[in-house]
Parts: C-alpha cells; sequence; structure tokens
C-alpha cells in the first residue's frame, strides 16, 4: 500500500515574533520512555525515565520544535550513563539550533543486596535524577540520588533507661564531578555506599530475624542526628577531589513527631 503523498504545511512555529522577548527554557517536561542505565562498569539495567528537555529560544523565533525533543529521547537506543548526558546535550542544542539547553532525567535505579546475616539477596531501589546544562557557554552536569536509610535518635537513646526511637531517613547527594578529575568516576553505587556508611544502619528489601536482630543493634550502636548525618557525608565529599561541587541532605521522618527533622550543607552548589 502506497503511502499517501504528504501534504505541504505551513511552520508556524518557525515565524519572527515581534515582542523581543528571549525564552530561557522552552520544551517538554513529564516524558516517560524506556531506557537502559549503565553505572560505571556495571551491566546496563532497564528502567523508566521522565525526561524534562529544554532549549533557550532567542527573541526573534516564535517556537520550538517540540517533536524534535520527544525524537531525541526516542532515539535513545543504547545503554545510558552519566558520561552520556553531556554529548546528548550537544546534540540537542545542534538539532535545535540553540544556544542554550538543558535535560533532566529521574528514573528509579536497583541495587541488589545481601542481607547481612543470613545472606539472603534482595533488591533495594533509589531515585536518580541526572541533569545537564548549557547557559551562556557554561556547561554544568550533575548526578542526584535518595538512599533511605535508618537513623537512631542519639537524645533518645541518652536520656531513656531502654530502647530508643528510630525512624527511616532519606539522604539526598547531589554532585557535579570535576572535569579531567584523576582516579575512578564516581559511580551512583559509590555515592550510595558512602551515604549507607554514614547512617545508624543501611535498608534492605529482605531480612530473616537474624538479620533483623543485626540491623536494630547496629542502629543501637550508631546513634546519629540529621546534623551528623550530614557532616559525615559531607567530610568525606570535601576530602574527594573528583567532586567539584556538591550538596547533602537529610530529612529523617520522625517517629514520635507528625514533622521531619532536616538538615543541609552545600558547597558550590
Amino acid at each position: 500500500m502506497n503511502r499517501p503523498e504528504a501534504p505541504v504545511i505551513p511552520d508556524v512555529q518557525s515565524h519572527p515574533d515581534a515582542r523581543e522577548l528571549a525564552i530561557d527554557r522552552v520544551g517538554i517536561r513529564g516524558l516517560r520512555y524506556p531506557m537502559q542505565f549503565a553505572d560505571g562498569a556495571s551491566a546496563p539495567q532497564s528502567t523508566v525515565g521522565c525526561f524534562n528537555v529544554y532549549v533557550a529560544l532567542p527573541a526573534e523565533h516564535k517556537g520550538t520544535h517540540m517533536s524534535r525533543l520527544v525524537g531525541l529521547v526516542d532515539e535513545m537506543r543504547e545503554p545510558f550513563s552519566l558520561a552520556g548526558m553531556s554529548a546528548l546535550l550537544d546534540t540537542m542544542l545542534q538539532r535545535l539550533d540553540a544556544d542554550g539547553g538543558r535535560i533532566e532525567i529521574e528514573f528509579p535505579w536497583f541495587m541488589r543486596k545481601t542481607a547481612p546475616v543470613s545472606g539472603v539477596p534482595s533488591m533495594m531501589d533509589y531515585q536518580v535524577k541526572l541533569s545537564a546544562d548549557h547557559t551562556d557557554r557554561k556547561r554544568t552536569i550533575s548526578a542526584t540520588v535518595v538512599v533511605p536509610v535508618m537513623s537512631l535518635c542519639p537524645s533518645s537513646k541518652a536520656i531513656s533507661e531502654y530502647g530508643a526511637h528510630n525512624q527511616r531517613s532519606h539522604l539526598t547527594l547531589t554532585m557535579r564531578p570535576r572535569p579531567g578529575a584523576v582516579g575512578k568516576p564516581v559511580s551512583l553505587a559509590e555515592l550510595v555506599g558512602i551515604a549507607e556508611d554514614e547512617a545508624s544502619c543501611e535498608l534492605y528489601g529482605l531480612l530473616k530475624r537474624a538479620d533483623e536482630k543485626y540491623v536494630t543493634e547496629r542502629a543501637y550502636d550508631r546513634p546519629r542526628f540529621v546534623e551528623d548525618l550530614v557532616r559525615g557525608i559531607a567530610a568525606r565529599m570535601v576530602g574527594d577531589s573528583r567532586f567539584e561541587s556538591f550538596s547533602v541532605a537529610a530529612e529523617n521522618f520522625e517517629s514520635i513527631h507528625n514533622h521531619s527533622a532536616y538538615a543541609e550543607i552545600a558547597r558550590g552548589l
């Protein structure tokens, strides 16, 4: 069957605009698409990304080509990584003839972990966001990972005759890798490891009774305020030359209050 001949349709968004107002960002957001992500040297992992893709629009242009942004995402056939963000941004800027733009990709990412005593395997999920921005000829690449952990209150432990209140906490690490830094590139798994090392105890998808006893007692032996959590992580990131800048945030979903405790340290972001 022959396809019908495509009609001639006017390209309205390419018309000029007389209001003389440049637009900082215009594009699409909330586009969900299947993708494969490879963390460092690990095997690619299938997931679903939520894409926000924008370009800067000059004052004389009426609109941008939204369909080209969707096409950019659709063509991502190969496994993706943090190292590929800059090249993807270059492709977008060239395709839309834009001087500036931004790409954000959010997705769940999984690590297989083994329980500390029984060794039973299970998966843990972490929320990840990758960003690439090109504005005023300046390029920035960043990665954010949210790490759920367990924290136990030092004050509660000190004032109670037995027990101490604990809660689940979210540790949010954002980093910009230093261009040309010497050493192994920073991986998401490494960021997760830093966060979990500084927590009262890390979390697991599956625990047997012996594992539950272990994590309960480990948390009791390692009490942490939100201030302790962000300082412990930041101290390790400050001393690592691979980070150009970073931020660390801790939110404790309090078990004895109907509000959260929160702390944050940012250096350069």
